[in-house]
């Protein structure tokens, strides 16, 4: 559906319609703000990542003599 959208052409024509609608002072801006954001956004992802890596470390104690194999059956 979208296999050829991002041809060099079609990226031309969408930073000229911003550069249009924003000015070429407001583009940098933009440009910053938006790298910033996205950045944010992976630190933040990272951050979650690794907090759920560290609850499972603790819920997963190991004990000495078990194994995580499959439970007995009762006889």
């Amino acid at each position: 559906m979208f296999e050829g959208i991002f041809q060099p052409m079609h990226l031309l024509v969408i930073l000229f319609i911003a550069l249009m609608v924003f000015g070429p002072k407001k583009l940098p801006e933009l440009g910053k703000g938006l790298g910033d954001g996205i950045r944010s956004f992976k630190d933040s992802m990272r951050e979650e990542h690794g907090r759920l890596a560290k609850a499972d470390d603790a819920t997963s104690v190991e004990v000495p003599g078990e194994t995580e194999a499959a439970p007995r059956r009762a006889s």
